[in-house]
């Protein structure tokens, strides 16, 4: 395993994070352990959760789920002190039945103590915000972003009112760092200029989709993360298993994501189909696995922190682990630049 630093917290975690929001769902408590047991032995030492998981799909009945089978697999195997923990509360992101309320002091106080009740522990290493309450551009919302009718005032006391809070939680030991999920450049800047005018807790990272199908931190996004030291978390490498090539020929795996979500959240469709063939054929050309050289050119990224991947089956994180191992040639780069060029923003 390789390890990278965590903006400026001194943390090195694993530039592979294991993902677990199918734990509870489409995974067994004994699926999810077993998952946790192979990843450490294999140097990963850095899991992803939150309280709105396990997803695929989201229900009221199961949020939380996920944070309680990681607590048991903490309890049983006492490992705490080896993993480095970052859970999420929920933002008003949308997700049918759970639409989260806003985030706010009280909120984030309370749902951090049940994640901490549920993981069995007495501290999370990397809290985040899931979702910003303003409204976001991900998850396809890029198509309908209206940023011209947030008010900024009320983005900004948001903000302030629930980073102090944060800093109340690590004052208190509960929280070690905090993070960001699903948000803007512009959120993130107001974040690190009112957290380094208060003394408050610094974004340490922030958590947004990155795949070969979605580059959209490429740019504004990757020179402020350069300039001030916050990593990118990268959730859905894979664009939901589709560049692993699973998918390919129509083929739809019983129990698969796409079994539950046809389109899986937007990211299959119409426009991306032509994007995904290139990319697997890519893969073909060069005699790689695609899910590991998905993995590989995202772990290439100057501004990665960590790739989080996810999986419901032993030998899907046994490939995805063993991307860490995998150096792309100047001649596959080329060849995903050529796809990019093509299908710049498929999804």
């Amino acid at each position: 395993m390789k390890y990278r630093k965590l903006g400026r917290t001194g943390l090195d975690v694993s530039a592979i994070c294991l993902g677990t929001m199918t734990f509870g769902r489409q995974n067994t408590e004994a699926e999810g352990h077993e998952q946790m047991d192979y990843a450490v032995g294999q140097g990963v030492n850095f899991f992803d959760t939150a309280e709105l998981y396990p997803t695929v799909p989201v229900s009221v009945e199961t949020i939380g789920g996920t944070e309680t089978i990681i607590g048991t697999w903490f309890a049983k195997r006492g490992k705490r002190d080896d993993v480095i923990l970052a859970t999420k509360v929920l933002g008003p992101g949308g997700f049918g039945p759970v639409d989260g309320a806003d985030l706010s002091p009280e909120k984030v106080r309370r749902s951090c103590e049940r994640s901490l009740q549920r993981l069995q522990t007495d501290y999370i290493d990397l809290y985040q915000l899931h979702w910003p309450n303003r409204g976001t551009y991900h998850f396809r919302q890029n198509w309908s972003y209206e940023p011209e009718k947030h008010d900024k005032q009320k983005a900004l006391d948001d903000i302030e009112a629930v980073l102090g809070e944060l800093g109340a939680l690590v004052d208190e030991g509960k929280v070690r760092h905090v993070g960001l999920s699903n948000e803007t450049v512009w959120g993130t800047a107001q974040y690190l200029r009112i957290a380094g005018e208060r003394n408050w807790p610094r974004i340490a990272s922030v958590q947004n989709e990155y795949s070969l199908l979605h580059r959209i931190f490429d740019t504004d996004y990757a020179e402020l993360c350069h300039h001030e030291d916050v990593g990118l978390l990268a959730f859905s490498p894979l664009a939901a298993g589709i560049l692993s090539g699973k998918y390919r020929h129509g083929v739809v795996p019983r129990g698969s994501r796409m079994s539950i979500q046809p389109n899986l959240s937007g990211r299959f469709s119409e426009h991306s189909r032509p994007a995904i063939e290139a990319y697997l054929r890519v893969a073909d050309k060069h005699d790689l696995d695609p899910a590991q050289m998905a993995i590989a050119f995202a772990l290439s990224r100057p501004f990665m922190a960590s790739v989080i991947i996810g999986a419901t089956k032993m030998e899907q994180l046994k490939t995805d682990i063993a991307a860490i191992d995998l150096e792309l040639s100047g001649e596959v780069f080329d060849d995903i630049l050529a796809v990019f060029r093509r299908y710049p923003l498929p999804m």
